[in-house]
């Protein structure tokens, strides 16, 4: 079965999201164009990998003088909209910089199973402030989690009370 290829050359917005309980949320990368809204199931290390290093990324690339219209706000700031559910699981995610357009280029593949098959690939044309709300949004929704038991760290069941079995 034939996987789709999506190349958009104009991200018109891009984010991150949650859907379900704490301590059972999945992660997505969200990103549109045009009426076609792209969900992407993630691993909330891939998420929090990709932030850390698109920051680094952001630090090391020359400064630019960015001018910001209205139109632009809405696309830097976009809402999250809950998938049913994603598009596909990403496998790999990659990131380039085009000097010429001054944008960075995320390429995520999906995670397949049937080496046979070939798997789903977008490469996704993002601009510096779309990365950076991104940044942002992705650490606030890793630091969201569950609180971490004071003992040995791992995250503590919601429906334990803040009790951990180290703690006996």
């Amino acid at each position: 079965m034939e996987r789709p290829e999506i190349n958009w050359e104009h991200t018109e917005s891009f984010t991150a999201g949650t859907v379900g309980p704490q301590g059972r949320r999945v992660f997505f990368l969200q990103a549109s164009c045009g009426n076609q809204v792209l969900s992407l199931k993630v691993e909330k290390q891939q998420m929090a990998g990709l932030a850390d290093f698109l920051t680094s990324m952001l630090n090391d690339l020359p400064p630019t003088v960015e001018s910001v219209n209205i139109g632009i706000v809405d696309q830097v700031h976009p809402k999250f909209i809950e998938p049913e559910e994603p598009d596909w699981v990403i496998g790999s995610l990659g990131v380039t910089y085009e000097q010429s357009e001054d944008q960075l280029i995320l390429i995520a593949e999906e995670l397949i199973r049937d080496e046979a098959s070939e798997p789903a690939q977008a490469r996704l044309s993002l601009s510096r402030l779309q990365v950076e709300h991104f940044i942002q949004t992705a650490q606030e929704l890793i630091s969201s989690g569950r609180p971490l038991c004071p003992y040995c760290g791992s995250p503590l069941e919601p429906d334990a009370a803040g009790w951990c079995p180290c703690s006996n």
